[in-house]
């Protein structure tokens, strides 16, 4: 996830004229092509690194999805729920490859479907996915992941109605989009930090203090 705002930074600042957060779509860094776009909100279009944030969408895809299928022993529940809730991310991931291979101002049709396949598909996924966890992970990441995905989806809502709440198109856009994203990564570095804790508990050191204890209990 951290590649993905990484290269968000680095293509933005490639434009000439100023990219906006809250005027400016997610995929409007990687468009191919120079021009005025007129929908949903008329503004010019031109960036220079659109290959490299194509590039950076479909890596994102790919880690979504292979992150969904390597934590199905770790995360996970074995209910219906959860694997409803994995499907449905892993489409998500699918989205974010399918908007990487098909820019919005070349492959219209395809990439209004991989952003379906991000901002609804996914967004379900993620309210899903707090009641799919296993117990074993906190209440409060369980709870977050259905709260992030219904905030995301409502903000769905507003984008498709064009109601931005204040926002602008892109900020509403992003509201839609980054949820999933942040819990994203919220998950990986959990995974992280209890898998070395985990880890730490196979240290030399560790196995020296269980033979002090073993000893002097003898």
């Amino acid at each position: 996830m951290a590649q993905f705002f990484a290269v968000h930074k680095i293509a933005e600042s490639a434009w000439a004229s100023p990219y906006s957060w809250a005027h400016n779509n997610i995929s409007d860094l990687g468009n191919a092509l120079c021009a005025v776009q007129p929908e949903p909100e008329p503004r010019y279009i031109c960036s220079p690194r659109h290959a490299l944030m194509n590039g950076s969408f479909v890596t994102l895809g790919v880690l979504l999805v292979l992150g969904v299928i390597l934590t199905a022993g770790v995360l996970w529940r074995r209910n219906r729920t959860a694997a409803t809730a994995r499907v449905l991310l892993a489409g998500a991931g699918a989205g974010f490859a399918l908007v990487g291979l098909a820019p919005a101002d070349t492959n219209e049709n395809q990439h209004v479907l991989g952003a379906l396949l991000i901002m609804a598909t996914g967004n379900i996924g993620l309210v899903l996915t707090g009641f799919g966890l296993s117990q074993r992970i906190p209440s409060a990441l369980r709870r977050g992941s259905t709260a992030l995905g219904a905030t995301a989806l409502a903000a769905l809502g507003l984008f498709l109605s064009h109601q931005y709440a204040g926002l602008g198109m892109g900020g509403t856009e992003r509201a839609a989009a980054f949820p999933l994203l942040l819990w994203a990564l919220v998950a990986g570095v959990r995974g992280l930090i209890t898998g070395r804790t985990d880890g730490s508990q196979t240290t030399p050191t560790a196995q020296l203090g269980r033979a002090g204890r073993s000893a002097r209990a003898r």
